[in-house]
């Protein structure tokens, strides 16, 4: 066990923030750690202190027909002969996947090489990456435990680790959720996830001009939009004249989800795992082209337990999201409750399990 863990993850924060909080844990440990991702991946890679960070070439297949779907096999080949190269001269321990194409060159270079393998999964569904690799991967971690699509073949090698949080969302958990004051500041927080939501920052800001004035005068809104649309949400909010701070991207989101009464957001796994373990009501508007609609399955995790209520997109217009503002921001035992349900289920010793597993895995014979 004395090479480096090796994470495989890529693409969105999805992806990447559970690989994160994974590598925080084991830097605990003292264990040497080496991240293989994709281009994406490697920008956020840079912040991960003493990480060897190494770029191995993929694409997506879905949707992929004709030429494309040529150059895109040619593509994943390439990266599998830059992950194999890689991990002879590494000697991993064990290569942990996070799931989505930028993993799967990684673990295929793994899994010939000889190296035991873990895949982690996010969702509540498996994804299709995922349950591609399942019967091959030494063992798969689960964040929910009835997670979808699980194959039947494996589930003799699966196990429930939960979703690994940063330890500022963990954090949070400490204090309890205070309901706003009978006259005092009500705090939104409103995210699409780590590569924002169009839908969010047309819908809210128009929203919010429309509810019951003596609320919107309390209101200071916390916003990350796609550099494209701050301009028009910006305009929105000085027109209504609501104390607003909008911004592609906010360093200190765990702080700002910290003071949030409530969230309005999409519902990708580390969302929903980091509401649930801060313990905070939310309005979740679950991203509808996700792959088998996933998000939605995320939501309900919390929704059906009264965590916080789903809303389709096809659903969420500025008058339907004023009025139901209008309701629950005045109602505090409705806030207060859900808040509560939502930190029911709350975990944070994701990381730890996780961890726990992938060297329990990384104690198998390595190939000679």
């Amino acid at each position: 066990m004395n090479g480096p863990i090796v994470l495989a993850a890529g693409g969105t924060g999805g992806h990447m923030n559970p690989a994160r909080a994974l590598a925080d844990e084991f830097t605990t440990r003292g264990r040497k750690l080496a991240l293989f991702t994709d281009y994406r991946g490697d920008r956020i890679g840079e912040s991960l202190v003493d990480v060897e960070t190494v770029q191995i070439s993929s694409a997506s297949t879905s949707g992929k027909c004709g030429k494309g779907h040529f150059q895109t096999l040619k593509m994943i080949i390439t990266g599998i002969r830059q992950a194999r190269r890689a991990l002879i001269r590494l000697q991993p321990s064990a290569v942990i996947g996070f799931g989505g194409y930028p993993s799967l060159p990684t673990m295929l270079a793994a899994k010939l090489s000889g190296f035991p393998t873990l895949l982690h999964e996010q969702n509540a569904v498996l994804g299709r990456v995922n349950r591609f690799l399942a019967p091959w991967a030494t063992a798969t971690a689960l964040s929910i435990a009835n997670t979808d699509r699980v194959p039947r073949l494996t589930r003799q090698k699966v196990y429930v680790t939960g979703n690994p949080i940063r330890r500022e969302v963990s954090d949070i958990r400490k204090k309890p959720y205070q309901v706003p004051s009978s006259d005092g500041p009500i705090t939104l927080l409103v995210f699409g996830g780590s590569q924002g939501a169009s839908v969010l920052s047309l819908i809210v800001p128009v929203a919010i001009a429309r509810i019951n004035r003596g609320l919107r005068v309390r209101l200071q809104v916390s916003q990350q939009c796609r550099p494209e649309d701050l301009a028009i949400a910006r305009s929105e909010y000085m027109k209504a004249d609501v104390r607003a701070d909008v911004a592609p991207y906010f360093s200190d989101l765990p702080k700002r989800l910290d003071s949030a009464h409530l969230v309005i957001s999409r519902s990708g796994a580390s969302t929903v795992a980091e509401l649930a373990a801060a313990g905070r009501p939310a309005l979740l508007v679950p991203y509808p082209s996700a792959t088998d609609d996933h998000q939605t399955a995320n939501a309900r995790v919390l929704s059906d337990l009264g965590g916080a209520e789903l809303i389709q997109e096809k659903d969420f217009t500025s008058d339907g999201l004023a009025r139901k503002l209008d309701e629950i921001l005045i109602d505090h035992e409705h806030l207060a409750a859900t808040a509560k349900a939502a930190s029911s289920i709350g975990l944070t010793d994701g990381a730890i399990k996780l961890a726990n597993l992938v060297e329990s895995v990384a104690e198998l014979r390595h190939p000679q």
